[in-house]
C-alpha cells in the first residue's frame, strides 16, 4: 500500500494524507487511544503506541506546545517569537 500511495501522488509530505492511510488511520485511532489509556492505568509500558498517539496528534493540530517553547526560548534568552494574530517577529521584556 505504501508503494501504491507514491504512485499515485509521489509528492505526498505523509502517509497519513494517502487516502487509504488516513481512513486507516481515522478508523482505527480510537482504538489505540483506548489501548494506551489502558496501558497507562494498569502500569503497562507501551512507548511505541503512546508516541504513535502523540504524532498522530501533533500532526493534526494547527497549534501546538511549541508556542510556549518559544516564549520560554525569549523570556530567558530573547531569542524571539512569532504569533499567530499578528505577521512579524516579536520579543517581549518579560520582567516588565
Amino acid at each position: 500500500k505504501i508503494t501504491d500511495a507514491y504512485a499515485e501522488n509521489a509528492d505526498i509530505a505523509n502517509l497519513l494524507l494517502a487516502p487509504y492511510f488516513k481512513k486507516i488511520a481515522d478508523e482505527y485511532q480510537q482504538a489505540l487511544r483506548d489501548v494506551v489509556a489502558y496501558a497507562v492505568q494498569n502500569g503497562i509500558p507501551v512507548p511505541t503506541f503512546s508516541a504513535a498517539v502523540a504524532y498522530y496528534d501533533s500532526y493534526r493540530a494547527a497549534v501546538l506546545p511549541a508556542n510556549l517553547i518559544q516564549a520560554q526560548r525569549d523570556y530567558f534568552g530573547a531569542h524571539t517569537y512569532k504569533r499567530t494574530d499578528k505577521e512579524g517577529i516579536f520579543h517581549t521584556e518579560w520582567l516588565e
